[in-house]
């Protein structure tokens, strides 16, 4: 699915030291619904989180938190979001960290919290203080089971691990929908047993996440509960910042584009790439534009070959510098517009590429050497189906 070599493991592991628990304490009727990550040691940590106007509780408390630079524990549940419940939410969130902090053996200030699910509905925190007791005895080494315990309307479980060095890098998310974040994805933990500081972490996280989760889009809607952090315990020693950075980045696309693939009622993944942008913010904001239109995604889950659709998206970008005789556009290698026109391609090789999984269409611009890519998925009945009835489900 990606273009990206990084040779990541077969089957996730984690980073030594770090373990997860997840089980069903009574927000879902049947499903895990609470996770627990831990480290055996206190680790540096960084984090950044959704720039919605209406946070949820739990991200109001991780700023405060994150300011330590120090994480032992991660605990998250999904169903309820803890968002738009006034103060009672914040200390429902701050229940929640130090129910964990008491099962671990730390102190709240080390537990990051974070929810996710409904909105406008306060946090049964009575269950999740009872449901993390004796969690810690559960703990084991496969990711995949803390990823289920932070589902909502994903059809699976998402992780993915790599080495870098002699270190390990993990990677546990969630997202089907509410996808554009303006700094990383709904939920999004990363952790590594490599030895870096907090304020390392904090920048190279921020790099990584400039060019795959802010890049990411199913549906243009900013979550107000979108929180990406990075944990660091040391256990493997030091290792190549370059290197690790370059790890820590094709993981993160490789993550964005899984997350882009399960995107609500997603039938195909799309990415979309601009070169020869005026600026460098430019070609963002045109890839945007181009992953973003409700036309281009129906056109692309419809196979059918509209390219217009794709000048309509370039051309609305009013406050970037086009020049349609210079713009020209690829479907999954397939050149359909040449100089602002299009061409008189055969129709049924077009909706033959247009029917693949992975659509990948180019655009180059010719005005600049600005690059960005974007990434998306196509818009089908199922989205719709899903969140017609989302509240009441």
């Amino acid at each position: 699915m990606s273009d990206i070599h990084q040779p990541f493991h077969a089957t996730p592991v984690f980073p030594r030291g770090f373990r997860c628990a997840s089980r069903n304490v009574g927000l879902k009727p049947t499903a895990r619904d609470l996770t627990l990550f831990v480290s055996d040691v206190d680790a540096a940590a960084a984090a950044v989180f959704t720039r919605n106007h209406f946070p949820g509780a739990p991200i109001v408390l991780g700023r405060e938190t994150l300011k330590g630079g120090v994480l032992r524990a991660v605990i998250a549940n999904s169903k309820v979001s803890n968002v738009a419940t006034g103060a009672r939410g914040v200390e429902n969130a701050r229940r929640m960290a130090a129910a964990a902090a008491a099962e671990v053996g730390t102190t709240a200030d080390r537990v990051l919290v974070s929810s996710t699910g409904v909105i406008g509905v306060q946090l049964p925190v009575d269950k999740i203080e009872a449901g993390v007791v004796g969690m810690t005895g559960e703990l084991q080494d496969n990711p995949m089971v803390g990823a289920e315990g932070i589902m909502t309307t994903d059809t699976h479980p998402k992780a993915l691990s790599a080495s870098v060095g002699a270190a390990t890098i993990t990677w546990v998310a969630k997202g089907s929908g509410m996808i554009e974040p303006n700094m990383a994805t709904m939920l999004s933990y990363i952790f590594t047993d490599a030895a870096l500081d907090a304020a390392t972490l904090d920048r190279l996280l921020r790099a990584a996440v400039s060019r795959s989760f802010n890049m990411l889009s199913v549906d243009t809607d900013t979550s107000t509960s979108d929180t990406c952090a990075i944990l660091a315990n040391g256990l493997a020693g030091p290792v190549d910042e370059s290197e690790f950075l370059a790890v820590l980045q094709a993981g993160c696309t490789r993550m964005t584009e899984i997350l882009a693939r399960d995107g609500e009622g997603a039938e195909h993944l799309l990415r979309v790439s601009v070169r020869g942008g005026h600026t460098p913010r430019e070609a963002h904001v045109i890839a945007k534009s181009i992953v973003n239109s409700p036309l281009v995604k129906t056109m692309v889950h419809g196979a059918d070959p509209n390219v217009g659709r794709l000048l309509m998206a370039i051309g609305k970008c009013f406050d970037c510098t086009i020049q349609p005789l210079t713009t020209d556009a690829w479907i999954n290698g397939y050149q359909v517009v040449a100089h602002g026109e299009r061409l008189a391609f055969d129709d049924a090789i077009v909706r033959e590429t247009l029917s693949r999984e992975v659509v990948d269409i180019e655009v180059s611009l010719g005005v600049g050497t600005g690059e960005a890519r974007a990434y998306g998925c196509d818009l089908t009945k199922g989205y719709v189906d899903e969140n017609a009835a989302y509240y009441s489900s």
